[in-house]
C-alpha cells in the first residue's frame, strides 16, 4: 500500500554561537493509511520537533531541510501559508501534551470546537454545534450537549484531554499526531486515553503518530515503532517485534530502566548510565557511543552507523549489531 506520509532525510537545525545546532538529523520514515506509528525516546531526542515540522509549526528560527516530506502526493515543504491553512487541522491534526495550554481558557468548549469546524467547513453555527456534540461523544466526553458549555478550567485534566481529542477529530483528519498526549495524566486515565485513541484510529481508518517516552505504551497503540536518540533514528520496525527482540543497546536500555510488574528488590531497574549529549555535540560518530556499554572502539567515535536488518521490516543503526549480531548486545 502506498504510504500517505513519507518523510525522507528530515533535519532540523537552530542557529548557535558556534554554528548550527542539529536537533533532528537525517530522519526518514513512512506511514500508511489506517496504521499507527509510535515515536519513542527520552526527552530531548527530537520526537516533538520532528512532528512539529509535519504541521509547519516549527519555531521560526528553525531551519528545516528534507529530500521530501510527502503527504498524499504533495511535498509539505512547498506549501504556501494559504495551502497550510487547508492542511493544518483539516488533513493533519495534533493533540498536544498539555491541554490546559492548548485550550483557550476564556472561551467555552463549545465555541472552541465550533470555531474549528467553521474554519474549514461551510456550515451554519447550528451544524457546527451538532458536529461538536458528535466529536465530543466520540472522545468519551460525558453529557456533551450540556457540559460543552463549560470553560476548560471547570474540567478535570482527563476531560480537558478528551476535549483536545475532540478538537483534533473535528474536521475528520487523515492523520492525527498525539504528542505526549498522556504524559500529564494519572495511570488509569492514561490507559483510557490510549484505548480511546486506538479505537478511534481503527474505527475511522485514520493514520496515527503517537509520541511518547514510555515504551510500555508502544505495544498497546503502535503498529510500528521508531526509537529516537539525540535526534537520530536508532531502531525501527513492527512494534511488537522490536519490543520482543530489541537490537539496539539504547532500546534495550530503555526497556531495562522501565518499571514492570516483575520489578522488585531482587529484580531492580537498571538505569542507562550517563546523560544524553547536548544538541549538536555528537559529531560524526554513533550518537549513543558515550553511554553504550558495547561501543566498537575506533569505529563508533568516527563513523555514523547505517541500517542493518534484524528481521522482516526490523532495522537497527548500530555498529556492534552490524559486526556481531545479537551475540554482541548487552
Amino acid at each position: 500500500m502506498e504510504p500517505v506520509l513519507s518523510v525522507e532525510n528530515l533535519s532540523v537545525r537552530f542557529p548557535g554561537r558556534a554554528g548550527d545546532i542539529t536537533v533532528v538529523d537525517d530522519l526518514s520514515f513512512s506511514l500508511e493509511a489506517g496504521r499507527s506509528l509510535v515515536i519513542a525516546g527520552e526527552s530531548g531526542s527530537g520526537k516533538s520537533m520532528a512532528c512539529q515540522t509535519l504541521l509547519g509549526i516549527a519555531p521560526g528560527s528553525a531551519r528545516v531541510t528534507a529530500t521530501r516530506i510527502g503527504w498524499r502526493g504533495r511535498d509539505l515543504q512547498k506549501l504556501s501559508q494559504e495551502d497550510w491553512r487547508g492542511v493544518r487541522g483539516a488533513e493533519i491534526a495534533m493533540i498536544f501534551q498539555d491541554p490546559t495550554a492548548a485550550l483557550n481558557p476564556l472561551i467555552t468548549v463549545e465555541h472552541q470546537i465550533v470555531d474549528a469546524v467553521r474554519a474549514h467547513r461551510r456550515c451554519s453555527r447550528d451544524e457546527a454545534r451538532a458536529r461538536a456534540v458528535e466529536v465530543l461523544g466520540m472522545a468519551g466526553f460525558p453529557d456533551a450537549a450540556q457540559r460543552m458549555k463549560s470553560y476548560p478550567s471547570e474540567l478535570s485534566g482527563g476531560l480537558r484531554q478528551r476535549v483536545a481529542i475532540a478538537l483534533a477529530l473535528a474536521n475528520a483528519p487523515s492523520l492525527i499526531i498525539a504528542d505526549e498526549a498522556t504524559t500529564n495524566l494519572d495511570v488509569s486515565i492514561q490507559a483510557q486515553i490510549v484505548k480511546l485513541l486506538r479505537e478511534l484510529q481503527k474505527k475511522l481508518g485514520m493514520a496515527l503518530i503517537f509520541v511518547t517516552h514510555d515504551l510500555g505504551l508502544a505495544a498497546e497503540i503502535g503498529d510500528d515503532l521508531l526509537v529516537m536518540y539525540a535526534g537520530h533514528a536508532v531502531e525501527y520496525g513492527p512494534a511488537r517485534g522490536v519490543l520482543a527482540d530489541p537490537c539496539h543497546p539504547y532500546t534495550r536500555g530503555l526497556l531495562r530502566s522501565a518499571p514492570t510488574l516483575k520489578s522488585s528488590r531482587d529484580n531492580p531497574l537498571v538505569p542507562i548510565p550517563g546523560q544524553p549529549p547536548q544538541p549538536g555535540s555528537i559529531g560524526g560518530g554513533a550518537p549513543f557511543r558515550s553511554r553504550c556499554p558495547v561501543s566498537v572502539a575506533g569505529v563508533c567515535e568516527t563513523a555514523r552507523p547505517g541500517w542493518s536488518e534484524a528481521g522482516p521490516g526490523h532495522l537497527v543503526a548500530c555498529h556492534r549489531f552490524a559486526q556481531d549480531g545479537r551475540r554482541g548486545l548487552p
